[in-house]
C-alpha cells in the first residue's frame, strides 16, 4: 500500500493559513467574518515599487536569475544593512530565496543534523518547529510569558543550552507577541553566546520596519558574534510586498555557500520581476514605511484602548509588528449554551461561531494561554471586530 513519508505525516498544517482560510471559506458562503487571523500589511505596495517591476517585465527580466538573485539585488540588500543597521556585507554573503519562510528553511536544513538542538523563545513563529522537525533536529524551548514581556533572560538561556545545541532560532520584533528586544537586552544574550562558540545565531528581522521605539536593534552587531549569525529579512512586511515572495539571508560565507547549494536543487532563484521590484525597494523612497508604520502605531493605540476594556483579557503594549498577543487564560471554565471555553483554540473558534471574527490560538505559537489577533486591517474594522468580540466575551458565565 502506498503511503506518505513520515516527514510529512509528522508536519502540522499551518494554523495562521488554516484560520485564515477557514475565515475565506466562510466568506464565500456569505457569512460575515471579520479575519483578524492573518499577518499581512493590508497597504497595497508603493507605486515605485510596481513600476519597477513593469520595466523589469518591458526590459524582459523574464530569464533565470542567478541562485542567489541578481547580484543587483545583492548588492542592494548590502547598501540596505549598512545604511539602516550599520552592518558589513558582501553580495556572496547574500542569497535571496522565495520569502523570508525559505531562507529560514534554508539555514536550517543546511546546518541541522539528526538530534542537534535548537533553542526557540516561545511564543514562536509557527513554522520555525516544522522546519527543525523536518530537519530532523530536536526544538528546545525556552518559555516566556506576558509578565517578562514575552522575552527571555540571559539565565534562561544559558540553563537551555547542552553539548547538542546547534543553533538559536528567534525574531525581533516577534510573530506572534509583537516585543522586541532592546539593544542590552540583546547584548546580555550575546555575553551568553560568547561563551559558546559553536553556537549558530538565526536572526528573523522581518517586521524592522513596524516598530514603534527609537530603531530598530539586531544581535549581529556585536562583534564577537558576527562570524555566526544569520540575518533574515525580507520585503513582505516592510514594504507590503506579501505576494512577492522575495526574502533574504545575510550568513557567513560558508553557510551561504551551503545554501545557495540547496536552493539550487530546490528551487533556483526567485522571480526575476519580484527581484527588481524588491531593488527599487531597498534603493528607492523609503518614506513609504514610515507612512505605514504611523498608520500601524495608531491603529495599536486604538486596539489596545478597545481591548483593554474586556477585563479578561490580560494585556502588555507591544512595542512592534501588528500583532496582540493578550493572556485569555481568566476565560477558561466559562461556558455558553453548551460550550466550554477550557483552551485558547476552543476560545478561537468560539469567536469564530459567535462573534463571526476570526483569531488564531496561541497554542499554534507555543503559548496556551495566549491569543493572537492582528490590528493589520483598517480602524473602522478592527473597531467593529473588537466590539464583537467583547459582546461574545460577555456571554460567556
Amino acid at each position: 500500500m502506498l503511503k506518505l513519508s513520515n516527514r510529512i505525516t509528522s508536519m502540522e498544517l499551518s494554523p495562521t493559513l488554516a484560520m485564515s482560510q477557514k475565515s475565506r471559506d466562510m466568506k464565500a458562503q456569505g457569512i460575515d467574518v471579520i479575519n483578524l487571523s492573518v499577518g499581512e500589511p493590508d497597504f497595497e505596495t508603493p507605486t515605485h515599487i510596481k513600476e519597477a517591476a513593469h520595466n523589469a517585465i518591458t526590459n524582459n527580466y523574464s530569464y533565470y536569475s542567478p541562485i542567489p538573485g541578481f547580484q543587483e539585488l545583492r548588492e542592494a540588500i548590502c547598501n540596505k544593512l549598512k545604511r539602516d543597521n550599520n552592518l558589513e556585507f558582501t553580495p556572496e554573503q547574500i542569497v535571496v530565496s522565495n520569502g523570508a519562510k525559505q531562507s529560514i528553511f534554508n539555514v536550517i536544513m543546511s546546518v541541522v543534523n539528526l538530534g542537534d538542538e535548537v533553542i526557540i523563545p516561545s511564543p514562536y513563529w509557527v513554522s520555525y518547529v516544522e522546519i527543525v522537525k523536518l530537519a530532523q533536529g530536536t526544538n528546545v524551548f525556552i518559555p516566556a510569558g506576558i509578565d517578562q514581556d514575552f522575552k527571555i533572560t540571559p539565565k534562561q538561556l544559558e540553563a537551555a543550552i547542552t553539548p547538542k545545541t546547534k543553533a538559536f532560532l528567534f525574531s525581533s520584533p516577534s510573530n506572534p507577541t509583537g516585543s522586541i528586544y532592546s539593544k542590552k537586552e540583546l547584548k546580555a544574550l550575546a555575553q551568553v553566546f560568547e561563551k559558546y562558540p559553536d553556537i549558530l545565531i538565526i536572526s528573523d528581522e522581518i517586521y524592522e520596519h513596524i516598530n514603534y521605539v527609537d530603531g530598530h536593534e539586531s544581535i549581529a552587531q556585536f562583534e564577537e558574534l558576527k562570524d555566526r549569525t544569520v540575518v533574515i529579512n525580507g520585503v513582505s512586511k516592510g514594504y507590503a510586498m506579501t505576494g512577492w515572495r522575495i526574502g533574504y539571508l545575510a550568513a557567513p560565507l560558508w553557510i551561504s555557500k551551503a545554501c545557495n547549494k540547496l536552493q539550487g536543487q530546490i528551487t533556483s532563484g526567485a522571480s526575476t520581476i519580484a527581484q527588481m521590484a524588491a531593488v527599487e525597494a531597498f534603493n528607492g523612497d523609503q518614506s513609504c514605511t514610515l507612512e505605514m508604520k504611523k498608520v500601524f502605531k495608531q491603529r495599536q493605540k486604538i486596539a489596545f484602548d478597545l481591548l483593554s476594556q474586556i477585563p479578561e483579557f490580560k494585556l502588555n503594549k507591544p512595542d512592534g509588528a501588528f500583532y496582540f498577543f493578550p493572556d485569555v487564560s481568566a476565560l477558561f471554565g466559562k461556558k455558553w449554551n453548551d460550550k466550554t471555553i477550557n483552551t485558547p483554540t476552543d476560545l478561537s473558534l468560539y469567536l469564530l461561531e459567535e462573534a463571526r471574527v476570526a483569531t488564531v490560538t496561541g497554542e499554534a505559537f507555543g503559548a496556551e494561554n495566549c491569543l493572537r489577533l492582528s490590528y493589520a486591517t483598517s480602524e473602522k474594522v478592527m473597531t467593529e471586530a473588537i466590539a464583537r468580540i467583547k459582546q461574545a466575551v460577555g456571554k460567556l458565565n
